[in-house]
């Protein structure tokens, strides 16, 4: 998984980075809620971490920035024990939970490794970008007209379209959509682009898939 970890005491920004590199994650540390924002218009992640009190921008206006966007990224709050107010706005501005300061490394990791396995879960059954849709259970793109798609094309559909104006290499689209295929290739990330793309064109859809063959790849409307 890629992470993004927003947290303005250095020291403590240090061990997180450290413990959840060690674990196998892919980092991105910042030290304010305004390089959050900017990191995650930027870039694709799987989990952002924000603090609540941090200079320049706090964490429940990066969160707010962050939804406004219509980044769907699960979002982990940290939060001091006086915070509760705080926590019930974070949670009401689009943080999907909380960890309460001082935490041990172990529960935080203990959480992530519990969204990994239930990533599923925190995707929306319908995506909406411009004048397209994606019913996932039914694997239905939907503009003018819709059309079916394979479980493979629906599973990269719906990467770009929570990852809609960002910039996805081919081992991003590798590690999210065939992770379970070692054969797969970016040959085949291709392949599958090419696909979409068509389809997109037969519904008369104004989204596209930008790139050349190798990505990065970018859903733009």
């Amino acid at each position: 998984m890629r992470i993004l970890v927003a947290e303005d005491e250095p020291q403590l920004l240090r061990v997180l980075t450290a413990a959840m590199k060690h674990a196998g994650y892919d980092v991105d540390p910042v030290d304010n809620g305004l390089k959050a924002v900017e990191h995650a218009k930027e870039s694709s992640y799987d989990v952002i971490i924000l603090d609540i009190m941090m200079p320049v921008m706090d964490g429940i206006t990066a969160l707010k920035e962050i939804r406004k966007s219509g980044d769907k990224t699960y979002v982990l709050m940290l939060t001091a024990k006086a915070e509760v107010d705080d926590r019930v706005t974070g949670l009401d501005s689009g943080a999907d939970d909380y960890i309460t300061k001082p935490f041990s490394l172990k529960e935080l990791l203990a959480r992530l490794r519990s969204k990994e396995r239930r990533a599923d879960d925190y995707t929306p059954n319908e995506l909406k970008v411009g004048d397209l849709s994606l019913n996932v259970s039914e694997q239905e793109l939907i503009s003018h007209n819709s059309i079916r798609l394979s479980g493979i094309e629906t599973q990269l559909m719906n990467y770009f379209l929570l990852n809609e104006g960002k910039e996805l290499s081919t081992d991003e689209l590798l590690s999210h959509v065939w992770k379970n295929d070692e054969d797969a290739n970016a040959d085949v990330v291709w392949i599958y682009v090419s696909y979409l793309r068509q389809k997109l064109q037969s519904i008369q859809s104004s989204v596209q898939i930008e790139g050349q063959k190798g990505g990065p790849y970018k859903l733009v409307k």
